[in-house]
């Protein structure tokens, strides 16, 4: 790359510190991305593309806005432009009303069994087209893993909440506490599931790593558990506050004289108090480990110890995409 150049290949901001990430998933995961049409996405990469074989120059806030829009569009592994419903800019969206539906106070049995289905599906979909493309699974593969994560995610919450309503020993406000609880531990036991079982591929045939230089140097089981486990971590933590956050809002606002007086404001302000806290808590959350990540190759199979560089130099570190 001549001097002074941009590089577009690594991401806007620092990676190696927690700020960082933090800056750059806040505007991946922005579902203002969306609103971008077909033509502002072509004129993006046709920009980038342009810029990085020099044959124009542009300023840095053009660029850093088209590198946005490509990588919140595109997956990083294949360069293919990722379904509108399950990119990460949509994650919020397209959770509101899941999340909205599974903080439903008394649900019965059938209202728990439809809206643990229907997250552990969109789950499914974003685990799908968010992992790691290196290591494809079948169709036969994923469809097992979706019907194992639902009915797992099916299991677990109607096994808690009825568990719950037998609980007379303990005193009203604990019950009320542990019925909050119920949809973050479904959501975090079946979502953690959901990862493992999407990306189980990964766990067996590992997933491609490279040197810094982008080199290709096989597939590591190794590196592919550390990626599934980081985004497993990932989602348990995007999970905690979006489920717990809004239950504890709600119940304070309802001791309110304007609550009394305003009841028909119950669902828009639940909606906005669920939105808020998706919209703050994913890319805290994706943040806390690097898309591209990395380890040391002294830890990965023996046969990846003794690598050389193209000049000859040990390769000590390796990279891969840990999928989001």
């Amino acid at each position: 790359m001549m001097e002074g150049r941009i590089n577009l290949d690594q991401p806007r901001y620092d990676q190696s510190t927690y700020w960082g990430r933090l800056r750059h998933f806040m505007q991946i995961t922005d579902p203002r991305n969306l609103l971008a049409t077909e033509s502002e996405l072509s004129a993006a990469k046709d920009l980038v593309e342009s810029y990085k074989d020099g044959k124009i120059d542009a300023a840095p806030e053009a660029l850093w806005k088209a590198k946005t829009l490509i990588d919140s569009t595109y997956h990083p592994d294949t360069g293919e432009k990722v379904i509108l419903p399950f990119r990460m800019s949509s994650f919020v969206p397209t959770n509101v009303l899941i999340v909205a539906g599974m903080l439903v106070p008394n649900p019965s049995i059938g209202t728990i069994l439809f809206w643990q289905w229907v997250n552990q599906s969109v789950n499914v979909a974003f685990n799908y087209f968010n992992a790691n493309k290196t290591t494809e699974m079948s169709m036969t593969e994923t469809t097992t893993a979706y019907l194992t994560a639902v009915g797992s995610s099916c299991t677990i919450a109607v096994g808690l909440n009825e568990w719950v309503k037998r609980a007379t020993s303990l005193s009203p406000s604990t019950r009320a506490v542990l019925a909050r609880a119920v949809p973050f531990a479904a959501v975090a036991a079946a979502g953690t599931l959901n990862v493992f079982l999407m990306r189980q591929k990964e766990l067996k045939e590992g997933i491609l790593i490279q040197d810094n230089d982008g080199n290709p140097l096989g597939k590591s089981t190794t590196a592919g558990y550390k990626a599934v486990g980081q985004v497993a971590i990932s989602r348990v933590a995007t999970a905690f506050p979006v489920v717990f956050v809004p239950g504890l809002i709600m119940a304070k606002l309802e001791r309110t004289t304007f609550w009394k007086q305003h009841p028909r404001w119950r669902v828009p302000l639940n909606l906005a108090t669920i939105t808020g806290s998706l919209l703050a808590a994913l890319p805290c959350a994706v943040a806390l480990f690097p898309q591209r990540a990395s380890m040391p190759a002294s830890l990965l199979e023996p046969q990846f110890h003794s690598l050389k560089a193209v000049d000859g130099s040990p390769i000590r570190t390796v990279y891969f995409n840990r999928g989001l």
